[in-house]
């Protein structure tokens, strides 16, 4: 068991976490974002403090690593990347999909039996989704899909699908199989990355901190400004 401190900054919630042991014992989370740029540094310098009033020292960090929000994830992995390097600790890369629906599994709200759908806004009516089973085993691959009413319609024939995250909120007028479920609320979250974590650390699964980058999924597209294509500068 170690003491990891775990980062998520893939949507437009900020939040960090310290475990030890398996168990959390400092955490913060903003949900009124995004607002990582300024808020991330500040919670993990609060974490830091808390560490040293209690004599400990971290093992690891920990940070969701994607799909999900281009900025929110090069904000989250830099400062990542930056402790392990002055720490001289290992990196732990936790896939954002994966951690939604631990977090799902976690909660106890639905039955085994129902395969779980996290999806994260990828604007308009496109989504980063993948499909886990109660498991946690990779059901469907992890891709950026544009969803309409013909969306799962093969696998939602032969099972039930939980679909949560921002993006599925987006999907309710959509999606309207018998074998439709939405769950409310679902978003990724530094305390639950403890669990996924502690494995990671203890099968030695790390990433290399110098070369390490984000899930993107997608290539970043840069949009100008509508003031300058009106002024023609």
């Amino acid at each position: 068991m170690s003491c990891i401190l775990s980062i998520e900054t893939s949507t437009e919630v900020c939040s960090v976490a310290v475990s030890n042991r398996g168990e959390i014992i400092f955490e913060k989370e903003n949900i009124e974002g995004p607002s990582h740029a300024v808020l991330l540094g500040e919670y993990v310098n609060e974490a830091i403090q808390f560490l040293r009033l209690e004599q400990m020292s971290l093992d690891a960090v920990a940070v969701s690593c994607g799909p999900g929000s281009y900025t929110g994830l090069r904000i989250g992995v830099s400062e990542a990347k930056g402790l392990c390097y002055g720490l001289n600790i290992p990196l732990i890369a936790i896939n954002t999909l994966e951690l939604m629906a631990y977090g799902v599994v976690k909660s106890n709200v639905i039955d085994r039996s129902i395969l779980l759908c996290p999806m994260i806004d990828a604007r308009r009516m496109e989504v980063y989704d993948a499909l886990f089973d109660f498991d946690l085993n990779l059901k469907k691959e992890i891709s950026a899909d544009i969803i309409d009413e013909n969306s799962f319609a093969d696998i939602l024939n032969e099972n039930k699908i939980a679909f949560f995250g921002n993006g599925a909120d987006k999907c309710k007028n959509v999606l309207s199989h018998a074998n439709v479920q939405f769950i409310d609320n679902v978003y990724p979250k530094a305390a639950n990355m403890v669990t996924l974590g502690e494995k990671a650390y203890e099968e030695k699964s790390f990433v290399d901190v110098a070369y390490f980058e984000p899930f993107y999924l997608k290539e970043f597209v840069a949009t100008t400004p509508k003031n300058k294509v009106l002024s023609g500068k």
